[in-house]
């Protein structure tokens, strides 16, 4: 699971969703798009109040903004939109804008001229302060210091305007003519060359100043919220290159290239665009403005972390490392403290690429515990580190930061995983997929196509799969790949859960090349996880050496690491390898290796988990009185909060022990004590029926059928040896003895 520090980097670009274009110098002027919408701002006015529905002026009001902020689009679908609001008003608005294109220049000259009677009275129709008051002071304003000239071609554009949205309404209304088969298929291939049309009308001049901020704000809160509501990357990128060709030196243009850049993982574009980005805000000098001298030195600190967050991005983690240097230097020097834990938390990311990096981050985390800030893998008990994160919580909650509140959810979902509480995950993780975001993000887009709620839906997965509910996974896997489609940034969480899914269904299948061919995938999104599914597949082929040559390596590169919970599970691997090889006694001390440092980080399932394989040793060296007893330590977490594979495994596994020891019982015992036993097995076959492990249920029909025959059930024994020999005919055996398999 990707960590959610990755979205934490610094986005200078939005501040509550709005972008601060203090350096673009265009100005608002008259386009024949604006007459159009002042035409429809005039018909309102003229409109008696009985005229219009309530429902309908309100949708008038809501369509308003938009068609003001918005960039300009042709009329055949102003005339779309103002008729899916109101018909009568869209019929109103065609011919007035149809009697002015088709008439004379004074026509133009007298609307603007009578456009000015709006504010007269004591009641005036619009009020001067308001958001349409001040648009039409606006084009009043730009057509008065317009010249003759200038007015002429204004009138000329407003006619190739008209006589282009006619146009396309009679080409609509002769495909109306046409057969329904064929004009739905016409329909759909208008549709499309419409649609790149339109883009190429409204890219087609320089945007105003705030049609450039409209634009900017809407396109950078849908690429952070909802990627896939935004525009495609090339159109996205020819629209900026348009904007950035009238005014170079737009620094926050430059940004929404850099962000548009990383989606299609164009490295060389999108730190071309961050670069320039910041050579921009310090030439205009937007930053000195708004933090006085210290402005300078913040973008250049802010250049090089999210120049490390860049590289880190693209796998470049030697380059991260030397421009996170460098940011921390600055920021040092500059007593930046917001910046150096912006930083740390890039340590800790590379930390987790990197072997090497880890020295550094080791300097950190004394800074780090100087502050008090918690870290789950310092081997805290979760009340404290939880008691931790609610602090910042209230901060979160306090000062209304939702990205945050998310962020701290999505983070406690997988601590609550890591500490092998399954039920508090789940928890977790549909408290914040219910939650309603805090921010009003432009177009009626909610924030719940972030990092958070990927990771948080990945974890659902993952939950309901362990309990046998794949249908349940397959919906939550099929959601994320709509909110997610495969080309946005945060497609890889699900493509990585979607594999181990089907990677540990075809192993409980038996269907081992199966599972080969999806190491492959699997290495390519984590190389770690990979090459230990890799080792899983070997040691289950049989492949007993080969398999131990990988976990060796994979374990000295973990430790390097510090990754704890893998080299746990690669210790209980090398142990399996062990007492498979009829070798329980070397076994013996890796798994104690591996409880002591489950206990240490508190990592409770884990513990749970080597207390189930240690039992497992006992028994094959011949003490299944001391397993048994050992066994009630790790069964109640494992049936409280386990995975149904491992629940199962403990049920089996406490049918073994109290079989070996009721060998020594007296007959009457012996057989209360196999009748428990044969309980426990049925238990332990429906819990592997749930999560089709047909190979663990040919197992378990073995054993039942030999304690049937001992209490001389022969009806009951020829029902399980059938299943037996069913199962047995249909599954591939390799040969490994019953009592060496937990």
């Amino acid at each position: 699971m990707a960590s959610v520090h990755e979205s934490l980097y610094f986005n200078p670009m939005m501040t509550n969703g709005v972008v601060h274009a203090n350096v673009f110098g265009i100005k608002d002027w008259v386009t024949p798009y604006k007459i159009a919408v002042l035409v429809l701002l005039n018909e309102m006015g003229r409109t008696g109040e009985g005229a219009i529905s309530l429902m309908e002026r309100r949708r008038l009001n809501l369509l308003l903004l938009p068609l003001l902020q918005g960039p300009d689009i042709t009329l055949s679908k102003l005339y779309k939109l103002i008729e899916d609001s109101c018909p009568q008003l869209a019929n109103s608005v065609q011919i007035r804008i149809k009697l002015m294109a088709e008439g004379e220049l004074k026509d133009m000259e007298q609307f603007f001229d009578d456009l000015s009677d709006s504010f007269s009275g004591t009641e005036p129709e619009v009020h001067k302060t308001s958001v349409v008051g001040l648009f039409l002071r606006h084009m009043i304003l730009a057509y008065s210091k317009l010249s003759f000239s200038q007015v002429f071609k204004l009138y000329t554009a407003l006619q190739r305007y008209f006589q282009n949205g006619e146009k396309k309404t009679v080409e609509d209304a002769d495909m109306e003519l046409t057969s329904r088969e064929e004009g739905e298929r016409k329909m759909e291939k208008e549709e499309l060359d419409v649609s790149v049309r339109e883009e190429e009308v409204s890219c087609s001049g320089p945007l105003s100043q705030k049609q450039a901020e409209f634009f900017l704000s809407q396109q950078a809160a849908l690429l952070k919220n909802d990627e896939t509501k935004a525009l495609t990357p090339a159109a996205l990128q020819k629209e900026l290159n348009n904007l950035l060709k009238f005014n170079p030196d737009f620094a926050e243009a430059h940004y929404l290239s850099y962000l548009n850049n990383l989606r299609v993982q164009d490295v060389f574009s999108s730190t071309h665009s961050l670069l320039h980005y910041f050579d921009r805000l310090i030439l205009t000098g937007a930053e000195s403005k708004s933090n006085g001298e210290e402005g300078y030195g913040r973008s250049l600190r802010y250049a090089a972390l999210n120049l490390a967050a860049l590289h880190c991005r693209f796998g470049h983690y030697q380059q991260a490392e030397l421009a996170l240097q460098e940011a921390i230097r600055i920021a040092q020097e500059s007593n930046d403290h917001v910046c150096l834990q912006h930083c740390l938390s890039w340590l800790y990311v590379l930390g987790q690429k990197r072997a090497d990096s880890y020295i550094l981050l080791e300097h950190s985390v004394k800074k780090a515990v100087h502050f008090g800030l918690p870290r789950a893998f310092a081997g805290k008990t979760a009340n404290k580190l939880m008691d931790a994160l609610k602090d910042s919580d209230l901060l979160h909650w306090k000062h209304s930061l939702s990205e945050l509140i998310d962020i701290s959810i999505a983070q406690k979902t997988a601590i609550w995983r890591l500490y092998g509480r399954s039920t508090m995950a789940l928890q977790q993780a549909q408290m914040l997929l219910s939650m309603n975001s805090l921010d009003s993000v432009n177009a009626g887009v909610q924030q719940n196509n972030t990092e958070s709620f990927a990771v948080a839906l990945c974890h659902l997965a993952e939950l309901h799969a362990e309990q046998g509910c794949f249908a349940a996974a397959s919906e939550v896997l099929k959601h994320l790949k709509e909110r997610f489609p495969p080309n946005t940034q945060h497609a890889q969480l699900w493509m990585l859960c979607d594999q181990k899914i089907q990677f540990d269904r075809a192993m409980n299948d038996g269907k081992y090349h199966l599972a080969d061919s999806l190491v492959t995938g699997i290495t390519a999104l984590n190389g770690i996880e990979g090459v230990y599914r890799k080792a899983v597949v070997l040691q289950a082929q049989n492949q007993m050496s080969e398999a131990h040559k990988l976990l060796q390596k994979l374990l000295t590169y973990c430790q390097k690491l510090k990754n704890t919970e893998m080299v746990i599970s690669v210790l209980l691997s090398v142990a399996e390898l062990y007492w498979r090889s009829s070798s329980p006694t070397i076994a013996m001390p890796v798994l104690l290796h591996a409880l002591a440092l489950s206990k240490e980080y508190r990592l409770q399932y884990l513990a749970s988990e080597t207390v189930l394989n240690l039992a497992f040793a006992q028994l094959i060296l011949g003490i299944p009185e001391q397993a048994l007893s050992f066994l009630h330590m790790a069964i109640e977490p494992i049936l409280a909060d386990g995975a149904i594979l491992d629940k199962g495994r403990a049920m089996f596994l406490v049918a073994k022990c109290q079989v070996a020891s009721a060998s020594s019982y007296d007959p009457p015992k012996k057989a209360e004590a196999l009748e428990a036993a044969i309980e426990n097995l049925n238990e332990a076959k429906n819990y592997f029926a749930k999560v089709d492990c047909r190979e663990r249920i040919r197992d378990v029909v073995y054993f039942q059928a030999r304690l049937y025959h001992a209490l001389g059930k022969t009806q009951e024994r020829n029902r399980c040896a059938m299943l037996f020999r069913q199962l047995h005919q249909e599954l591939p055996s390799h040969g490994v003895p019953l009592i060496n398999h937990l």
